[in-house]
């Protein structure tokens, strides 16, 4: 599946129906080592990032973990489509180790990637860079 089928089949804000269907998904992209370039593993976590569901932030991490181009492909914004505050709570409740790291490097990002932070302003500018 490229791009265009997923926007078509999703749309770039989902219905939350189809939440558990994009988390497949972007599991099994995580687990394609033949995968050229991480265009849709970063649509599928924009995707989860629109639906806003905190405990998707585990997810997208993992995918921004995948490597290294991908760590810097995709957005430390798209791992607070729940709030930035309601996230590190939810990180902070949740504890362990990868709980743990996440927690530490938003917070080493929050001064800088998240000054005046809005979802809706990322929503927005991702539209205009799929032509949606």
């Amino acid at each position: 599946m490229n791009e265009d089928e997923l926007l078509q089949m999703y749309g770039l804000e989902p219905d939350k129906k189809h939440r558990e269907s994009i988390r497949r998904l972007l599991q099994q992209e995580m687990e394609n080592q033949e995968a050229e370039d991480h265009e849709i593993l970063k649509l599928l976590c924009i995707m989860l990032f629109s639906i806003g569901n905190v405990e998707d932030t585990e997810l997208i991490w993992l995918a921004k973990r995948k490597n290294q181009d991908a760590g810097s492909y995709i957005d430390v914004q798209l791992l607070c489509g729940a709030g930035v505050e309601e996230t590190i709570v939810y990180l902070e409740k949740k504890g362990g180790e990868q709980a743990h790291k996440q927690l530490l490097y938003l917070r080493q990002c929050e001064p800088y990637d998240f000054v005046d932070f809005s979802k809706d302003q990322w929503l927005s500018e991702y539209k205009a860079y799929y032509g949606v």
